[in-house]
Formats: C-alpha cells, sequence, structure tokens
C-alpha cells in the first residue's frame, strides 16, 4: 500500500521502499509499547485482507501550531479500497476507542490540503476549527476533536 503512488499521493507524496515501509510497521508497534496507542491494521473480517491502517500516534512534530501531546489520528487504505465506507467505518471505531481510553482532551489531524476527501471525511467524524498550519516546509489543514464530552477515559 505505502509503495502505491496513488495511495501516497497527499499524504507523503513519494512511494515507500520496503525498507521504510518495515521501519514504519517497527515505529507503529513502539507507539503501542511506549503511549499505550498506535495504529491498527484494517482487514476484511470474511477473509483477513489487508484494507489499511489506522490509528493515533505522537509523533513530536514540530509544526505549526503546535499538536505536542495531542494524539494525532492518521489513516491509509490502499487504493481498491477507496470510496467504500471503510475508512468511515474505521476511524469511527477507533474514535469511539480513544473516547474510552485516552486520557487526552482533544485529538488532532493534519491533512494535505489537496486531500478534500480525508478533510470530508475528518468533518464528518468530529474534526473542527480547521486552520493552515505548517510542517516541514508544507502548508496543512489541521483540525482537531474533543473528546466525545460523556465518556471517561480510563487509565491505560
Amino acid at each position: 500500500m505505502w509503495a502505491d503512488p496513488k495511495v501516497v499521493e497527499h499524504i507523503i507524496g513519494i512511494p515507500s521502499t520496503s525498507e521504510q515501509t518495515w521501519s514504519r510497521f517497527l515505529r507503529y508497534a513502539g507507539l503501542w509499547h511506549h503511549l499505550g496507542f498506535g495504529y491498527w491494521v484494517i482487514a476484511d473480517k470474511s477473509n483477513d485482507r489487508f484494507l489499511g491502517e489506522a490509528g493515533f500516534a505522537d509523533f513530536h512534530r514540530d509544526a505549526t501550531p503546535s499538536i505536542k501531546s495531542r494524539p494525532e489520528i492518521g489513516w491509509a487504505l490502499a487504493l481498491q479500497w477507496h470510496r467504500q465506507g471503510i475508512a468511515t467505518d474505521s476511524v469511527s471505531a477507533i474514535l469511539r476507542w480513544a473516547d474510552r481510553h485516552l486520557n487526552a482532551t482533544h485529538s488532532s489531524a493534519i491533512i494535505n490540503p489537496t486531500n478534500l476527501a480525508s478533510i470530508h471525511l475528518a468533518k464528518k467524524i468530529g474534526f473542527a476549527n480547521e486552520v493552515m498550519g505548517s510542517y516541514v516546509g508544507n502548508d496543512l489543514v489541521f483540525l482537531e476533536r474533543a473528546r466525545w464530552a460523556g465518556s471517561k477515559a480510563r487509565a491505560t
């Protein structure tokens, strides 16, 4: 998935090598170990087919505006699974998990302004307060979402 130019067009812009994808996988495992949250694989339950991945990270990005100490949500699907509602369902489930398990009052999303589908999805699932910002010299859309008021996070 990360080697597909169409998938990464609005995310990292350059297809990943196998080595870079492996490093991403190891980084994801480290998130869970050190932070108690991270990324999940999105799979078809009927056949375990890999569809994509989604989750939270804290990469300590030197971004403007700052999102330090806020879980940053992200998602990516293999191209053949775009526009089928899978991202909406998966990311909504992840947010329900976050509302129950994370102590953060807000989460953030950073999206390339040309990625209209992801901006639409972020707003649909409750992200708001859209502002333009920057990260590593790129102009990006920053959004935030408050934890659902009715939830009480448990200690992780």
